[in-house]
């Protein structure tokens, strides 16, 4: 008996839409949605073309169904899928080819609702932070948009403009300019700006798109909708500095007892921290390093001091330079580390005499892959630790900083040292390992 030929699978169009659905496409794309023979996409999408003769496939929470339909498709079918403005952007188009096959899968974008915000307000947007809130939580997200001068917020129901400007005001955000753009590219389409304090107060339409400036834009020379007056630029507000290895001026301390500048920067790239990751920081003092972490590398940050005044100082540094992922913890380690999730990282800035049973505490419960950093005054402490570790088979890597600073003398310079310090950095041996031993 002949072979039967095998059965083409069709080409899946993904093709992104505008608010105004069949009217934003051109003539190519219209007239492969009005060739379809099944018409997938969100209800919102559907609606779009209410008409539409072709089988209708609801999109909600329910894509292993929609990759099963789509896989099932015969040569004689069109299968079209509609999506949101450009569908890799956030969207269902690569999530789609990696299941079905980059070459059955041709996606056509339309213009994202980021690149139209940023088009209405004339400004650049390569160098924004773009944060999805849709179907998502909204607490990690918060100290990337505390470190970025442009941050842009895909809303949904639940986190809506009004919700994230409440969150991003309790984290210390500055009170800055701030701009909803409702159904954009269609006739419904609403900019509504002011500073975050106000739309924190305001409701918007469900379709809307959040951005976030702590700069001033040149006004549109055509202005749509708008709660300023025409041609009204608002100046940016302040903002606590974030950064990495900031001058010791940031931070209140006591007769020079903080992890200097150069030291927590080095410090600080030798935890190799990640958004996420939790750190423990013994010891933590003012808290510098700790603020650090949290703001500028967005690490869950628990900071550890036993000394009241050393505490009251961290308080007040957390209060002047709030991160909602940085904890506060007041009591003596190891016992105050009882309560606190396992750590991916470690920094110990402080033993507080307790080297050995620290080392103890850390070693059982850092995590697979975690890392431990800490900073030695003194060679006995350093010492202790180096051997303390690579009796137990830690890899360890140790630096010295000798730093010397620039300080002016009689119109010239002169270069003014300040005390060596040691920086620890140890990895732990394998799981294996450990139980071989």
């Amino acid at each position: 008996m002949p072979e039967c030929p095998p059965v083409l699978a069709p080409i899946i169009d993904v093709i992104g839409i505008g608010d105004e659905g069949a009217a934003d496409l051109p003539p190519r794309l219209a007239e492969r949605v009005a060739a379809a023979t099944l018409l997938c996409g969100g209800a919102r999408h559907l609606a779009r073309f209410p008409d539409h003769p072709a089988e209708r496939f609801v999109i909600a929470d329910n894509l292993p169904a929609l990759v099963a339909r789509l896989a099932r498709c015969t040569a004689a079918e069109r299968p079209v899928v509609l999506a949101s403005g450009d569908p890799c952007f956030y969207g269902i188009g690569p999530y789609l080819a990696a299941r079905l096959g980059r070459e059955r899968v041709r996606i056509a974008p339309a213009a994202s609702s980021v690149a139209l915000a940023f088009a209405r307000l004339g400004a650049s947007w390569h160098d924004a932070v773009v944060l999805s809130a849709h179907g998502r939580p909204l607490a990690p997200l918060v100290p990337r948009a505390l470190a970025a001068r442009k941050a842009v917020f895909l809303t949904d129901e639940r986190n809506t403009p009004a919700v994230i400007a409440r969150a991003l005001l309790a984290a210390g955000h500055p009170d800055c300019v701030a701009h909803v753009f409702e159904h954009l590219g269609g006739p419904r389409e609403r900019h509504i700006a002011g500073r975050l304090s106000m739309l924190a107060e305001q409701t918007f339409a469900s379709l809307n798109v959040l951005v976030v400036l702590r700069e001033p834009v040149a006004p549109h020379p055509h202005p749509l909708p708008h709660s300023w007056g025409a041609g009204e630029t608002m100046p940016p507000a302040e903002a606590a500095p974030v950064g990495f290895g900031l001058p010791e001026t940031v931070y209140a301390h006591r007769a020079g007892q903080i992890t200097k500048a150069e030291v927590r920067a080095v410090s600080l790239g030798k935890l190799r921290l990640a958004p996420g990751l939790v750190l423990w920081d013994i010891g933590a003092g003012c808290g510098s390093l700790a603020l650090e972490a949290a703001r500028a590398l967005y690490a869950r940050v628990y900071a550890v001091e036993r000394d009241a005044a050393q505490f009251a100082l961290l308080q007040a540094n957390a209060a002047a330079a709030p991160a909602p992922e940085l904890a506060l913890v007041h009591g003596e380690a190891p016992a105050a580390l009882a309560d606190l999730p396992d750590p991916d990282r470690v920094f110990l800035g402080g033993s507080g005499g307790q080297l050995a049973a620290l080392l103890a505490c850390i070693a059982a419960r850092l995590r697979p892959g975690g890392r431990l950093v800490a900073n030695f005054a003194s060679l006995e402490r350093l010492v202790a630790a180096h051997d303390w570790l690579r009796a137990r088979g830690w890899g360890c890597e140790l630096v010295q900083l000798a730093v010397a600073r620039g300080a002016p003398l009689a119109g010239a310079t002169r270069l003014v040292p300040l005390a060596p310090v040691f920086v620890l950095s140890a990895d732990p041996p394998a799981r294996e390992a450990v139980h071989a031993r």
